[in-house]
């Protein structure tokens, strides 16, 4: 059994000071490995108890822009080899992806920009797009000459279907919804041949949804979107037994605006 669970923690710092927080998930969790996004510190920032806990083999690849982005793997097994950063020289140090090897299994934690129509950043959020599109379709061919499975795992910071978000409608010019975004996504399916892991498990929708605006009652309403996402091989895809949001109680609860994601995959 290999359980993986993904979580943007909307600022590690704050999401492990809070009451029944990060650490208290952390320790509880049956995950065998744990994909981080939005970690937003630098390792000096990070008390020590939650930059490497006990128990787990961490792999940091935080931003050279304090206070953005950041990416981390928490893993129980020693990892063989590390990754960061997937080849893109722009991308190298924005603490977008980091990515390790473990025996039969590659994973990967991404954090997709998250764009903003007309501005710089969603021409950034293409750029990057542009560029991970191809190292999936080579992750994905070294892989197989190895004889390994791939999973990639995070905010992909785009919402594919319209079962993916509440409010698809009103929501068809922004960024995360937008044709070309959810193209994109399609060719990750479609070409490079990767498998939308909770989607597959869950083929009716809607959601389950994984980020809820801490703005209005987006939460209690359950007017989300379904933007974290698992990705992985097909061999791998064929072992997903299950696959669970694991969505806070209440909203005084949430030690996030996204909650984890976790997949568990027969030995």
């Amino acid at each position: 059994m290999l359980i993986v669970s993904s979580i943007n923690v909307n600022g590690l710092r704050a999401a492990a000071r809070k009451d029944n927080g990060f650490s208290e998930w952390l320790d509880a969790t049956a995950a065998d490995v744990v994909c981080l996004q939005e970690v937003r510190a630098t390792l000096d920032q990070l008390p020590v108890e939650v930059r490497n806990p006990d128990g787990w083999f961490a792999t940091h690849a935080p931003a050279a822009v304090k206070g953005r982005a950041g990416v981390a793997v928490y893993s129980r097994v020693e990892p063989e080899s590390v990754r960061i950063g997937f080849g893109a020289p722009e991308f190298e140090d924005s603490g977008r992806y980091v990515e390790i090897a473990l025996p039969d299994v590659v994973v990967g934690s991404v954090y997709v920009p998250s764009g903003d129509v007309g501005t710089e950043r969603q021409l950034e959020k293409e750029r990057f797009m542009d560029a991970f599109l191809p190292y999936l379709a080579e992750l994905r061919e070294k892989a197989a000459a190895a004889g390994s499975e791939v999973l990639v795992a995070g905010d992909w910071n785009i919402a594919h279907q319209q079962s993916d978000l509440k409010n698809w409608k009103g929501n068809q010019k922004a960024s995360g919804f937008l044709p070309g975004e959810r193209a994109w996504l399609s060719r990750i399916f479609d070409e490079v041949g990767y498998v939308d892991v909770v989607r597959a498990l869950h083929p009716a929708g809607p959601g389950p949804y994984t980020w809820w605006s801490y703005r209005g009652q987006a939460f209690d309403n359950d007017s989300g979107w379904r933007i974290d996402l698992q990705i992985t091989t097909p061999g791998l895809a064929a072992r997903a037994t299950s696959a669970v949001v694991e969505r806070a109680a209440s909203y005084g609860e949430r030690w996030s605006d996204h909650a984890p994601v976790t997949v568990a995959f027969a030995g």
